[in-house]
């Protein structure tokens, strides 16, 4: 029974760039949209790089899934290069209960599966490859054992050239990710191993044979002429390529396609097939040494890569005209904006984007020794906010909504698909991207480039803004006394000084007092330092509270102090040292400490005209201040 107005299917992949997965999609979005099930697409592109914190990032939006709002489940786990990822996947859905339909992969009989035959078209390759051919040494190049695939195709291999009495050492094998790179990095290992190069190169995957006679025409050998090379899927490159690469022919689609049927009929009650296997079959064609002649319609394929190159350079120049005018942006909000604007050239119905909570950072203060590694890693923080929404030319925001509903806005109609995408800086989590009802996924190969280049702009806009409090942290440390919360001798300076010039221009009254506090070694001696920071906080709070609007203060030194202000008269004088005296009662009526808050103060006005310096008046205000307490009965202040 489903859980909404519409079937919801989630559908889990990695490498959304090959054409293995884009084949198996289409097939899938082909049923979906025929019933009018809404498709959601979590991919990612884990193990493109050698590192482990950049995929931590991507593999990330797996955790975002939540089974709860889904009526079935479509796995391409076999895509996934991470064991652990793909073994949390399989046992999230197996805990789930949901009907889920998994792509080759026989290790979960609890799942409907959609297999191919990998065994009996390898086979036959091998074979064809010995007996046609006479290849009398071989090599390998495998995709990563645990993918049921890979493994079906190594052990075919194995078991093929062991028929024949032909061995196979490990350093003629290589074990790569189904990646283009392997087919390079396979030829270096075979070069650099010393060893003559075989008569011919058995490959996993399209992807990987045709880099390695990309390899080896670089190193100057001929295909098929010198060394034969074979691959597996007989992708559209694979076709197309001169030449042509003998391979494996697979119903990619079909799979999707009855994948996505196996799950909707298993939603609505029905017992489809625990297993359906579809057939494979050899292609025997130019990279091996058999036929020549180019089979596909040439004005048909023409077209096809005038539309790939045409498209490539439009994908290009988005990328090159984003990545500038997101460099300039003024924060967030004009990030977003910019984002905003080169949406439309996706082609697509609705484009989110979805942040953490606290995705800027939590910046600890700069004497705080503690690291900051406070950021989100693990799953996504239960609100989001989707601060650009793009809907058929429509932007709009949800300041909060819940990760569990994984959409900021939920679709309101069947046979839409969805692509989740990660944005993340390394292993920081900072959200991720939804596009909706686009062909930007599946044609283009820029797509995981706009994925860095989106979760690049948004880090960089953390990492100005934590800049930005840095600066005005550090500026804050130069001109601020940190205990008292009022100007250090830096700031005072900075600050009387520009106050002292305008004064000067209209020949205008200078008012200053020095204070020195009574009694604070004391106050640390009997109680504590940590009491004698308390007192004189409370001190400069009083001279804090004493000053007008054309007043500063600061911590002059260790227990000195200093006010300073402009359009004073002498009358402000004595109005200022008994409001001072004042506030030193209040303040130790009301904190009731064993010990009392007192200190000395001396205080001058005088008019300014332009013979004195500010730091020799400082000086008589503090000679004032001395005379004054050398006067006082006791220097000390304590209650016993």
């Amino acid at each position: 029974m489903k859980k909404g107005p519409f079937f919801e299917i989630a559908v889990i992949v990695a490498g959304i760039d090959e054409e293995y997965q884009r084949e198996v999609i289409n097939g899938i979005i082909s049923f979906s949209k025929e019933s009018q099930i809404n498709l959601s697409v979590f991919t990612s592109y884990g193990g493109v790089i050698k590192s482990s914190r950049y995929d931590k990032g991507e593999y990330n939006i797996y955790s975002l899934i939540n089974y709860d709002k889904f009526d079935g489940l479509i796995l391409l786990t076999n895509t996934i290069c991470n064991d652990d990822e793909r073994n949390r996947i399989i046992s999230e859905v197996r805990a789930s209960g949901l009907p889920a339909a998994v792509l080759d992969c026989d290790d979960c009989p609890e799942f409907f599966n959609i297999r191919i035959d990998n065994k009996s078209a390898m086979e036959e390759i091998v074979r064809h490859v010995i007996t046609v051919h006479g290849a009398k040494t071989i090599n390998y190049i495998s995709g990563p054992l645990s993918n049921p695939e890979a493994s079906d195709r190594y052990d075919t291999f194995m078991k093929v050239t062991g028929e024949f009495g032909i061995n196979v050492s490990d350093d003629q094998i290589y074990f790569g990710l189904f990646r283009s790179i392997d087919g390079k990095k396979a030829i270096t290992q075979f070069v650099e191993s010393g060893r003559k190069l075989p008569d011919a190169i058995i490959c996993a995957n399209d992807n990987m044979a045709l880099s390695a006679v990309a390899e080896l025409e670089t190193l100057g050998y001929s295909v098929p002429e010198h060394i034969i090379v074979t691959g597996f899927d007989n992708t559209y490159n694979a076709r197309h390529h001169y030449p042509a690469l003998t391979t494996v022919a697979r119903p990619l689609f079909e799979s999707g396609y009855r994948a996505c049927e196996t799950v909707f009929s298993a939603i609505n009650g029905e017992s489809p097939d625990k297993v359906i296997t579809l057939d494979s079959s050899a292609v025997f064609t130019q990279s091996c040494g058999c036929s020549n002649e180019f089979t596909e319609n040439v004005p048909k394929y023409k077209k096809g890569v005038y539309h790939t190159i045409n498209g490539t350079r439009d994908d290009i120049s988005l990328l090159e005209r984003l990545t500038p005018e997101l460099a300039e942006a003024d924060g967030a909000d004009d990030n977003f904006r910019i984002l905003g604007k080169f949406i439309p050239e996706l082609q697509c119905e609705r484009c989110c984007i979805c942040l953490c909570s606290g995705w800027e950072g939590k910046r600890r203060h700069l004497w705080d020794p503690r690291s900051d590694d406070s950021f989100q890693i693990n799953g996504y923080t239960p609100l989001m906010s989707a601060p650009l929404i793009w809907n058929k030319g429509i932007i709009s925001k949800v300041e909060l909504f819940n990760s569990s509903d994984m959409y900021p806005v939920p679709n309101k109609s069947g046979g839409n698909v969805s692509f989740f995408m990660p944005l993340h800086f390394r292993q920081r989590c900072l959200g991720y991207f939804i596009i909706t009802n686009s062909d930007f996924t599946g044609r283009s190969l820029m797509c995981h480039s706009l994925m860095m280049t989106i979760s690049n702009s948004i880090e960089n806009v953390r990492k100005i803004k934590n800049l930005t409090g840095a600066i005005d942290e550090l500026n804050k440390l130069y001109v601020m006394d940190p205990l008292c919360n009022i100007y250090n001798r830096n700031g005072f300076r900075r600050t009387a000084e520009e106050m002292y010039s305008e004064c000067l221009k209209i020949r205008g009254n200078i008012i200053i007092s020095f204070i020195d506090m009574d009694g604070l070694k004391q106050i640390n001696d009997n109680y504590g330092h940590q009491e004698g920071d308390n007192a004189l906080r409370c001190l400069a709070d009083i001279i804090t509270e004493c000053c007008n609007d054309d007043q500063i203060c600061a911590r002059f030194g260790g227990d000195e102090f200093i006010l300073f202000g402009v359009n004073a008269c002498e009358d402000d004088v004595q109005r200022l040292e008994k409001d001072f005296a004042d506030k030193i009662e209040q303040t130790n009526h009301h904190i009731r400490k064993p010990y009392r808050i007192e200190a000395s103060i001396g205080t001058i006005v005088t008019k300014l005209n332009g013979k004195q310096d500010l730091f020799d008046l400082i000086t008589k205000a503090d000679e004032l201040m001395y005379e004054k307490k050398k006067r006082k009965k006791n220097s000390r202040y304590l209650r016993r």
